[in-house]
């Protein structure tokens, strides 16, 4: 993915890049971090609404549609875009 990802942007003439193996590596741990993080914010959320099953079950609320509600709320509060 990283590979690709330094490909476009060389390609499109966005980047100049003059040594891509570092590119790559940084644009790897780029998005190595961005996934932890959206990982971390998945986890809360199921924690949450784990804390509130028996609610969320006696609403009729539907957990997937929660499940999203709450991490976008959670992600925008963070600056983290998913």
């Amino acid at each position: 993915m990283a590979e690709s990802v330094v490909k476009r942007l060389v390609g499109r003439k966005l980047v100049e890049i003059k040594d891509e193996a570092r590119a790559r590596d940084v644009v790897r741990h780029i998005l190595s971090e961005n996934f932890l993080a959206e990982e971390k914010i998945e986890t809360e959320v199921t924690a949450l609404l784990m804390e509130n099953a028996k609610l969320i079950k006696d609403s009729a609320s539907d957990y997937k549609r929660l499940f999203t509600l709450a991490k976008t709320k959670l992600a925008r509060e963070r600056g983290f875009i998913l």
